[in-house]
């Protein structure tokens, strides 16, 4: 079985679940951007709950009317955001049990910006994240946006070949997504639990720094 995502900034936990569970994965690359999602926003626990952590972008339009999509937009450059994110996982993160076996991994992501696509960093760290985990995902990019996949089941060229093909790219959302009967997010350990109750479906940060080599397991 199949699946098709959209690219994440350290997605959450639910996101990874689908690249180690699916045979193949199919990121979108030629989709409209959409703000306030996954694609450049991801979820860590803190002190004071729940805090977002948003990438900002430049949309490459060609027009003020034109619609901006996901592999045109770039990194913002503008202010402090990778010292400010840093500094957030840090505080968040610092006392888990595995922050410094695994902070040497993650801080280039913050510390560098060779990155000028959003797209392209989300896949560096995709890579990263899954050598991390151990898992091994059959990952590949649309060459052509997919939009209702269950007509496009029906061609006969490009990524519309693949048969029995789940739909995840708008079931993964921050805000009001939809019930996904293949994910229960049943509680591990987190640093900030007493305080706050078990936090679901964060960052796969917040797992890999709270459970480490465990959290294949979880997946």
């Amino acid at each position: 079985m199949d699946c098709i995502l959209s690219t994440t900034y350290f997605g959450p936990v639910q996101w990874y679940q689908k690249l180690y569970r699916y045979e193949r994965v199919l990121i979108e690359r030629h989709e409209t951007f959409q703000k306030q999602t996954y694609r450049n926003r991801c979820m860590i626990a803190t002190t004071q709950g729940v805090q977002a952590l948003t990438v900002p972008v430049v949309h490459g339009k060609a027009s003020p009317q034109a619609a901006t999509t996901i592999a045109d937009v770039r990194i913002s450059e503008h202010g402090n955001w990778r010292r400010l994110h840093w500094q957030a996982v840090q505080s968040a993160y610092g006392e888990s049990p595995f922050f410094e076996y695994y902070e040497d991994d993650v801080r280039p992501f913050f510390e560098e910006s060779r990155w000028e696509f959003l797209t392209d960093y989300n896949e560096a760290i995709r890579k990263k994240m899954c050598e991390l985990i151990d898992i091994h995902p059959s990952v590949s990019w649309t060459t052509e946006y997919m939009g209702n996949v269950a007509e496009a089941q029906q061609k006969s060229t490009g990524e519309a070949q693949q048969k029995g093909m789940i739909d995840f790219r708008d079931t993964i959302r921050p805000k009001h997504a939809p019930i996904d009967p293949e994910f229960s997010p049943l509680p591990y350990y987190q640093v900030f639990r007493q305080k706050h109750g078990f936090l679901p479906n964060l960052s796969i940060l917040d797992i890999l720094f709270n459970m480490g080599p465990e959290t294949i397991f979880y997946l």
